[in-house]
C-alpha cells in the first residue's frame, strides 16, 4: 500500500495575484505591421517584391511588418498600395483583428 511519503513531491500551481496589472495594449504599429505581413504572405509575395513596388528598402518593410517602425502616412500609403490596399481598408482591417480571425 502506498503511503503519502511514497507519492513524491507536491507541485503547486502559481496563483495569479488579483491586483496584477493587465497586459499592456498592443501598439498600433504592431497591429498594422501584422496586418501588412498577413496580407503579403496570403498573396504569396516576398518582402523584396513588395518593398520594390513601394519604393522602400527590404529592411524597412520588414521592420514595419514586425512593428518596430512607425511609418509615416506617406510610407504607409506606399506600402499598402503595393499590396493593392487603401490606407482606409488597412486601418479598418487593423482595427478589427477579432473579426479577421473569425473570417480566416
Amino acid at each position: 500500500m502506498a503511503t503519502f511519503d511514497d507519492m513524491g513531491e507536491v507541485v503547486r500551481f502559481p496563483v495569479q495575484q488579483p491586483d496584477a496589472p493587465p497586459a499592456p495594449e498592443r501598439l498600433w504599429r504592431e497591429i498594422v505591421g501584422e496586418e501588412l505581413h498577413r496580407e503579403r504572405t496570403a498573396r504569396g509575395e516576398r518582402l523584396k517584391d513588395v518593398a520594390e513596388r513601394a519604393g522602400v528598402s527590404v529592411q524597412y518593410l520588414s521592420e514595419v511588418e514586425r512593428g518596430l517602425k512607425d511609418p509615416s502616412s506617406e510610407m504607409l500609403q506606399a506600402i499598402a498600395g503595393a499590396l493593392d490596399l487603401s490606407v482606409r481598408r488597412l486601418a479598418v482591417r487593423a482595427g478589427r483583428p477579432d473579426a479577421l480571425a473569425l473570417a480566416a
